[in-house]
């Protein structure tokens, strides 16, 4: 297998949408295209997509990551000399990245630069990355979302940790579910990985999972894809097959071909729905917070069918 750097350089889109761009794969994502996406909303039916935010969490230190703390700074109970008005007041302290999240273009590098030639020092200790940053992707994420169900085309709960996902496979689930992608389009993955958590719990279970395999690169940029999301914490398979290097598919896709990443989704409902009714494709609105800086970000992604 090629080093992922020889891939990265082959499939990158530096320069592709001008020197300035700071969106990347998101300008796959056109006005026609999201007018064209919201044709996926038949029903009205609408599925959240976010694991709930608390205390009871995935993250287990690695990378410094905590689960979010919650805490109250008014209670309902205290004397504010407001004649009887109650007033409830709370803040939330948690790593951007700490439960359902995108990666943006600042997250992830190789050979000091990241997405279209930019330093990683544009990454400061205060105020975060001038280039690249998460706010770049606003007024917002949306368009048409393809779910491609690996986990239920095996016939599993789920795909175990250090399984791989390749190109071959994503054709053949998609074309059993009858569903094909479209340039601009978001591809969600399902492992079952979120199924595991649900069954299993939390511990251990950023150890390592399953996921896309670094073959997944090509097929993704033939497709024009807009960004992945997935289940799992990784997108990509963890640990990473042997000699292809650390991250080496979030090397190519957040630095080389300028994609956002969405990590730790809950598809469980919007799975059963899918299976249920044989509708695979859907309205996706996941936009991040507008961190100014930010590296990554919070998300509430809803799927509306």
């Amino acid at each position: 297998m090629d080093n992922f750097k020889v891939i990265g350089d082959r499939l990158s889109n530096w320069g592709r949408w001008g020197a300035e761009d700071q969106r990347g794969t998101l300008n796959f994502i056109t006005p026609e295209r999201i007018v064209e996406a919201t044709r996926c909303v038949r029903t009205g039916k609408v599925f959240e997509l976010s694991i709930p935010l608390g205390a009871n969490g995935p993250q287990s230190g690695l990378g410094g990551r905590c689960n979010p703390l919650h805490f109250m700074t008014v209670m309902p109970t205290d004397d504010l000399n407001l004649g009887g008005v109650n007033i409830s007041d709370d803040f939330i302290s948690m790593p951007l990245q700490g439960a359902t999240q995108w990666d943006s273009l600042a997250h992830v590098g190789y050979d000091d630069l990241f997405y279209n030639n930019v330093s990683v020092h544009s990454v400061m200790a205060l105020g975060g990355a001038s280039r690249n940053a998460i706010d770049n992707a606003l007024p917002g994420i949306v368009g048409r979302g393809v779910l491609v169900d690996v986990a239920r085309a095996r016939g599993v709960e789920w795909l175990q940790s250090g399984e791989g996902i390749d190109p071959d496979e994503l054709d053949a689930v998609l074309a059993a579910q009858g569903v094909a992608v479209s340039p601009g389009d978001i591809l969600a993955v399902r492992t079952g990985w979120r199924r595991k958590a649900l069954v299993d719990g939390w511990e251990n279970w950023m150890a390592g999972n399953p996921g896309l395999g670094l073959a997944c690169a090509e097929w993704l940029h033939d497709k024009e894809i807009a960004a992945v999301v997935s289940d799992n914490w990784c997108i990509e398979v963890q640990p990473s097959a042997e000699g292809t290097g650390v991250l080496p598919l979030h090397c190519v896709l957040i630095r080389d071909f300028g994609m956002m990443l969405g990590e730790i989704l809950d598809l469980e409902e919007l799975a059963a729905d899918c299976a249920s009714d044989g509708v695979w494709e859907f309205f996706l609105a996941a936009p991040p917070l507008r961190v100014v800086g930010g590296v990554g970000s919070p998300v509430s992604p809803l799927a509306m069918k």
